[in-house]
């Protein structure tokens, strides 16, 4: 067995465990994507760790087992998509603009993808953009940032704050509303959502709407309960976030940044925050965690968590019922705060 292979006894205990919590549609992508022979992330350089299949690959393959359409445009009717550059920190970023069925001006929903700053891109987490879409009824620009190591923090995050700058100064360019904007994002994603609204505050920008969280990483210890309980869990495990946080920060003290701890910024005068969190992931407790900063700031949030699923499930809706309950209920949250 090649030595970048999971632990084959540790992978074992984690499908028996993941049998007896999950729901049958989580196993069912797990299986799809254990059928893809991933290689364990944690043994693996970021360039190796950025060919391995995706949960995105997984879904794909589910289909595909279903006799069901991968098109994206048929899972998400209605919903189109082009093509955007967008400012960056210190260059051009790439980007991908959801537009929903309907008349604009539209609200727009800035979005991060997750892969913990290291891996991953726009075009992995297409699901959770393309589904928000729809759900939310407003546009979604879908941004890539820089990615570390190459990158080292805190150069995603400075291209987060740019990219909110473009989209207030451009937002009409594109049919969108720009006294309507939102921040959303996906695990590192998530952090980048939450750490861009606390800097558009801090630099006098118009402010968000709102802020949508799904699964973020909002501290940097890896002794929470939820990573204790799922330190072996599929697809992100604990070695995994010891592996993100060594690639992207440039030494020990950026763990103690507020922009990684978020439960340690000053949180006061941010927008509605929703989080959204999975039973079966190591950053549960970091929403959970989240919630309660948010809560002592005075801050409006509505935290919700999803039994038997786990990290990644939310942009695999074509696949999973709690994955389409999460997408609905982040878009009522965001339609709420985008009503006049």
């Amino acid at each position: 067995m090649s030595d970048k292979k999971p632990n084959p006894v540790i992978n074992a205990v984690s499908n028996v465990v993941a049998a007896l919590r999950a729901d049958d549609d989580q196993i069912a992508v797990a299986k799809a994507h254990e059928s893809l022979e991933p290689e364990a992330i944690e043994k693996l350089t970021p360039e190796e760790a950025r060919r391995q299949p995706t949960v995105a690959d997984a879904v794909k393959k589910l289909l595909e087992q279903q006799n069901r359409s991968a098109v994206p445009e048929a899972l998400v009717p209605g919903v189109t998509t082009r093509e955007l550059t967008v400012d960056g920190a210190t260059g051009p970023l790439a980007a991908t603009l959801y537009t929903p069925a309907g008349q604009g001006p539209f609200p727009v929903v800035l979005y991060f993808h997750g892969g913990g700053w290291v891996i991953a891109n726009r075009q992995v987490y297409d699901g959770g953009a393309r589904g928000l879409a729809a759900a939310a009824q407003a546009m979604v620009l879908s941004v890539d940032y820089r990615l570390a190591p190459e990158h080292k923090f805190p150069a995603a995050w400075d291209d987060a704050l740019a990219a909110y700058r473009w989209l207030i100064e451009h937002a009409a360019s594109f049919g969108g509303d720009a006294s309507r904007l939102a921040l959303a994002g996906e695990s590192a994603g998530g952090n980048l959502a939450v750490a861009t609204a606390i800097a558009a505050r801090d630099a006098g920008l118009r402010a968000p709407r709102h802020v949508l969280s799904v699964y973020p990483v909002t501290q940097t210890s890896r002794n929470t309960e939820s990573y204790l309980e799922n330190a072996i869990a599929k697809p992100l495990n604990r070695a995994m976030m010891d592996w993100f946080f060594t690639h992207v920060t440039r030494g020990e003290q950026d763990l103690d940044d507020p922009r990684l701890s978020l439960v340690d910024a000053p949180l006061a005068g941010l927008a509605p925050v929703t989080i959204v969190n999975a039973r079966l992931d190591p950053l549960r407790s970091d929403g959970a965690r989240l919630e309660s900063a948010l809560i002592d700031a005075g801050v409006e949030v509505a935290r919700k968590e999803f039994e038997g699923v786990a990290h990644e499930f939310f942009g695999a809706a074509a696949v999973l019922e709690k994955a389409r309950d999460a997408q609905a209920f982040a878009g009522e949250r965001l339609r709420r705060s985008f009503a006049p």
